[in-house]
This record gives C-alpha cells, sequence and structure tokens, in this order.
C-alpha cells in the first residue's frame, strides 16, 4: 500500500480536493451499515416480511463483503485504487438504487449483496488512496480518515430516520444520489496514483492465516463481532420504535463508538496495554448485551447506547492486532482477517432472530454475551501469540500502513 507524501505545510484542515472528495464519499459508504437499522421494523411492514427475513438485509451485505476480501486487493493491485474505488461506488450507485424499487424481501436482500460487494471495493481501498493524496504526512490522512468512519457510523441511522420516516424506500434513493456525487467528484479531482509494486493474489490472505497471531486474532474477532451485529441487526426489533426515536438511540451509539474508538482506545491502550484493555472491553460488553437482552425498555435503550462505547475500543484494538501481529503485508493480513470475521456479522442478523423464534427475546443476547466472552477467552489463551507485537502496537501501525479502524 503506497505511503504518504509528506507535503510541507499539510494538515488535517489543509488537504487537497482529492482527499476531501474521497473522505466525503466514505462517510456516504459508512452510513450504509447502519441506515437500515431504524427502518427495519418498517420494511418488515411494507414487504410483509418477518423480523428473521429482514435481517437478511445485513447477512447478505456482509457475506458479500466477507468474500470480496479475497477480490479487493487482487483488483485494485492490477487495475489501481481510483479505478477500483469508481467500480466500489458505481455498484453502490446501481444496487441501492434498484433496492428502493424493491417489491419483495428477496429483491431488496439481494441488491443488498450487490450492494456490499461495492462497498468493499470502496472501503478497502479508500483509506490508501487518501493516504497517498494526503499533505501532511499519513498522520493527518489518518484522522481525517477515522473521523469519517466515525461520522458516517453516527449519521446512518439518523439519516435512514429521516428519510425512512415518510418511506422505507427513501433512505436507499438517498444513499444512491449521494454515492453518485461522490462518484463525479473522485472522478473530477482524483488522479491515479501508482499501482503497487507487487500483484495480490486471491490466496494470499488465505496463506496469511496460517500465522498463529494473526489466526487467533481473526477468530477472537469472529465471535466478537457475532455479539456487535447481534446489537445492531436485532435491536431495533426488540426497541420497537418509531423511526426518529429508533435512528436516535443509534446517533449516540455511533457518537460513542466515534468517540472512543479515535479518542478513548488509544490512551487505554498506552496505560493498560492492548491485550488487558481488550479482554475487559470484550467482558463489558458481553454484560452490557446480557442486561439489554434482560432489562425493561429504557435499560435496553441505555445499553444500546452503551454499547458503542466497548464496540469502539474493541475496533480499534482487534485492527492493531489483525495489521501487527504477523509478518505479511498489512494488507494482505488485514483482508485475511477480515474474511473470517465477516462471516460472524453475515450470521448474527440472521441467526437472531431465528434463536428468538426457537425460544424467546432474551435468548439471542446471552447467545450474542456469550460469544463476547469466547472472543475475551481466545485473546486470553492466546496471549503468547497475540503478545509478540500486541504491547508494542499504538495508532501508529494504523498511521504508517494506511489502514484504520474500518479494516477491523
Amino acid at each position: 500500500m503506497e505511503r504518504a507524501v509528506n507535503r510541507p505545510g499539510g494538515g488535517i484542515l489543509r488537504q487537497p480536493p482529492a482527499v476531501w472528495a474521497t473522505a466525503g464519499a466514505s462517510v456516504v459508504a459508512f452510513m450504509g451499515i447502519g441506515l437500515v437499522d431504524p427502518i427495519l421494523p418498517s420494511i418488515a411492514q411494507g414487504l410483509r416480511a418477518t423480523p428473521s427475513q429482514v435481517s437478511l438485509l445485513f447477512t447478505s451485505y456482509f457475506l458479500i463483503t466477507a468474500v470480496a476480501m479475497l477480490v479487493t486487493g487482487f483488483v485494485s493491485s492490477r487495475i489501481g485504487g481510483r479505478r477500483t474505488l469508481l467500480a466500489g461506488l458505481a455498484l453502490v450507485v446501481v444496487f441501492a438504487a434498484l433496492a428502493g424499487t424493491s417489491d419483495t424481501v428477496g429483491q431488496l436482500v439481494g441488491f443488498r449483496a450487490g450492494w456490499g460487494l461495492g462497498n468493499a471495493l470502496f472501503v478497502s481501498t479508500s483509506l490508501a488512496v487518501i493516504v497517498g493524496a494526503a499533505a501532511g504526512g499519513s498522520a493527518a490522512a489518518i484522522l481525517l480518515y477515522e473521523s469519517a468512519l466515525g461520522l458516517g457510523m453516527a449519521c446512518g441511522p439518523l439519516l435512514g430516520a429521516v428519510l425512512g420516516d415518510a418511506s422505507w424506500r427513501y433512505p436507499f434513493f438517498g444513499t444512491a444520489a449521494l454515492m453518485a456525487i461522490g462518484f463525479l467528484c473522485i472522478t473530477v479531482f482524483l488522479e491515479e496514483q501508482p499501482k503497487p509494486a507487487r500483484k495480490t493474489s486471491l490466496l494470499d490472505p488465505i496463506r496469511a492465516l496460517g500465522h498463529g497471531g494473526l489466526a487467533s486474532a481473526a477468530a477472537a474477532a469472529f465471535f466478537y463481532n457475532y455479539a456487535f451485529f447481534t446489537v445492531l441487526a436485532f435491536t431495533p426489533f426488540v426497541l420497537d420504535m418509531t423511526p426518529y426515536k429508533s435512528g436516535a438511540v443509534f446517533f449516540a451509539w455511533g457518537v460513542l463508538l466515534a468517540v472512543f474508538s479515535v479518542l478513548v482506545a488509544p490512551r487505554l491502550q498506552r496505560r493498560l496495554g492492548s491485550l488487558t484493555v481488550l479482554g475487559g472491553s470484550l467482558v463489558l460488553l458481553a454484560a452490557d448485551v446480557v442486561v439489554l437482552g434482560y432489562g425493561n425498555h429504557a435499560t435496553a435503550i441505555v445499553c444500546t447506547v452503551l454499547s458503542g462505547a466497548f464496540i469502539g475500543v474493541n475496533n480499534t484494538v482487534f485492527t492493531e492486532l489483525a495489521l501487527g501481529v504477523s509478518d505479511a503485508p498489512r494488507p494482505v493480513a488485514s483482508a485475511g482477517y477480515n474474511f473470517v470475521r465477516w462471516f460472524a456479522a453475515a450470521a448474527a442478523p440472521y441467526l437472531a432472530p431465528k434463536i428468538e423464534e426457537w425460544s424467546d427475546v432474551h435468548t439471542p443476547f446471552v447467545v450474542a454475551g456469550a460469544a463476547a466472552v469466547v472472543g475475551a477467552l481466545i485473546v486470553w489463551t492466546r496471549r503468547a501469540a497475540l503478545t509478540s507485537e500486541a504491547e508494542e502496537l499504538a495508532p501508529k501501525h494504523a498511521t504508517e500502513d494506511g489502514v484504520g479502524v474500518f479494516a477491523n
């Protein structure tokens, strides 16, 4: 992955138009993840679908994203970052717009899968492009990118609520329009950057998982992501609120996620060490989701918002572990790691409502809490494999290599 050029006088707010164009499109890309949260009940009502059917919107999206992790490096190392970004944006525009025209939940799930492919191509390449075009070195570029991540994760549910209050179709059309603007901006402002000296093969990410430390980080992240996406995809049905109220809850959740991932996690790591912070945060997340499942409505709202703090910390630490624990090139290590952990993001939205159908509304959260505990146990039992780099990890790893929080 290309390094940033240290242009004099650069800073987070003094960037060339190409960086702002890519960062703006990144905000919209991250918004697409939580966009459907506030409108899941509305979609279920509008298409006469069950919660488990509607939750397939997440499953198809992240299943395609997981598989695409093996493809994105292969593609970008051959056609270049700019063309990969534009291809991803074009796919999002097309499939987001088609999603808004769906007449059945099956169509919507299929279009959401195409959206996931486009988002994978864009997100996996956007930070490398930002770092390569940024002024002032990669530190400013990383901060800008992570700010885009936080803004997108926070504003996605809010946009979904505002547009979805009129019709569940409007958030999809709105995303397509915003991404079309991003496509035009990148076309105009971003020049092609040099291609990597070495082309990435489809099997490189799989080979990277042969390293014990990276495999351990990926396995722990798999169970963590099951808990994460149970909260993201199943909680809206439990809260059973209007799109506006649900959007406000997940906006607050996204704000905490952004603050704790960018500001709090690095400070905790410096003080306590990465593995201690990660293990403790996973256990706290487990406790939070269990209380969420058994508490009253007000408690469920508080626990949903609070989970954003633990998720933000986990995202940051897991990312740095994945990028620093093995000797594989970091883009390759990130792809292999993502390939494993996104499968949990695909499984949780489908399994959580199924588990409720088989048992009761509390059990999906117990399962999610148990998954987070399993993640913590993997971190603890495999700490020797993870320690080689973990205690030396700091935000500089992400800074040096152009891979940020969402690489997690």
